[in-house]
């Protein structure tokens, strides 16, 4: 997403140089959410994107691996030769975490590219018995789409609840029972010993019986091809940029999950593995390419899941220190949660309420001050609550 629309924005912006995308898988440049929903259930063949990229004059070169890049030369490295550059732009996105010890057994598999979901769907069609390895977003989608296609499923999380790195513990605490309802097993505090062909043993001695077992403990940034290229990194391993997502070297500009920004709205920088931050970004990346001076780059993070026949969306960014507040019901289908610091809303998570999002979101830009007594009443639009 990151790479592709960067190529786009530069060309909508009215860029009329060279533009060249290189990648190293040999499909069609595609998207991601489809690969957990659609593509994995054999809904979708693919999900490539509907971009004619020739009559844009972008040029698309495939299945070539790039192995470092030599700022001072203005030269990548690839297995076929060097590539020269006058501007780069890194957007090589983030790698799943494999869980230590399962290299190489049969049935163990990651979600994260077409090639991953086009593994696992004949595992759902023949209804195998899935064990998934944690309970964060992935997880759960990929846990709602198996018992969509009738697999007996079990999630294992070390953790206590779900989301544990992402939501508070009362706040995710409601979320353990979408997995019940859906008729898939969660089991909290439950560490993987070891997996072996047809079952996942746990640290208490427990074998679930896995004819598939599927890790999603997270991703990283996909930086490991910059050593030795003198661009900085972060304490994530991710490319760090300033506000107009420049790189430490000249002419080099980094994009989406494989890097993260300084974010004067929250005072913090942000690593954000979501889609809308590889929509975003590019339009500040093509502006700096074209000669434009953009603004800085601080979006309201966004994203959203779909999981157990919800629809949950999440903006902003919050802390542990903010002030949280509830709106509805969380054992219902339909319930938010507001943070607010200072007063001003800073994030809302909605589950089955997307006015609450849409609205949110504009009031999270603007920076709005909200009553936290009308903002608790879910009969009061959100827009409603502000001062």
């Amino acid at each position: 997403m990151a790479g592709v629309q960067t190529a786009v924005a530069l060309r909508e912006q009215g860029f009329t140089g060279a533009v060249t995308v290189v990648g190293a898988e040999p499909h069609q440049p595609y998207d991601r959410p489809p690969l957990s929903k659609a593509v994995l259930l054999g809904k979708a063949e693919g999900s490539a994107f509907d971009i004619d990229f020739e009559a844009l004059g972008i040029e698309l070169v495939l299945g070539r691996a790039v192995t470092g890049v030599r700022p001072a030369d203005h030269e990548l490295d690839t297995a076929e030769g060097p590539v020269a550059y006058d501007d780069l732009v890194l957007a090589t996105g983030a790698e799943p975490i494999g869980l230590p010890g399962t290299e190489g057994v049969p049935g163990v598999h990651l979600l994260r590219t077409l090639d991953d979901a086009e593994r696992l769907r004949p595992v759902l069609a023949e209804q195998h018995d899935v064990v998934v390895v944690g309970a964060g977003w992935i997880g759960a989608e990929f846990a709602t789409a198996a018992r969509e296609a009738g697999c007996a499923v079990t999630v294992v999380e070390a953790a206590g609840r779900p989301l544990a790195g992402t939501l508070p513990a009362e706040v995710a605490a409601p979320m353990a029972g979408w997995y019940a309802d859906s008729g898939a097993v969660l089991r909290t505090h439950a560490r993987v010993e070891r997996v072996e062909p047809g079952a996942v043993v746990l640290a208490d001695g427990t074998r679930l019986p896995a004819g598939a077992v599927v890790v999603g403990i997270g991703a990283r940034p996909a930086t490991g091809w910059l050593a030795g290229s003198g661009i900085e990194l972060g304490t994530h391993r991710e490319v760090v940029t300033d506000d107009r997502l420049r790189t430490s070297a000249p002419d080099v500009y980094a994009v989406g999950d494989c890097s993260s920004f300084p974010s004067g709205r929250y005072g913090e920088r942000l690593l954000v593995h979501h889609w809308d931050n590889a929509l975003q970004g590019p339009r500040t990346v093509a502006a700096n390419i074209i000669g434009e001076t953009p603004a800085a780059y601080d979006p309201v993070p966004y994203f959203w899941s779909e999981q157990f026949g919800r629809f949950v969306q999440y903006a902003g960014h919050h802390a542990a220190a903010d002030h949280m507040v509830w709106r509805g019901d969380p054992t219902g289908m339909a319930w938010s949660v507001c943070w607010l610091r200072d007063s001003a809303l800073v994030a809302v998570l909605a589950v089955g309420r997307p006015r609450d999002l849409a609205q949110g979101r504009k009031l999270i830009e603007s920076r709005t001050p909200l009553d936290p007594t009308l903002t608790s009443d879910p009969s009061i639009p959100l827009k409603k609550a502000a001062l």
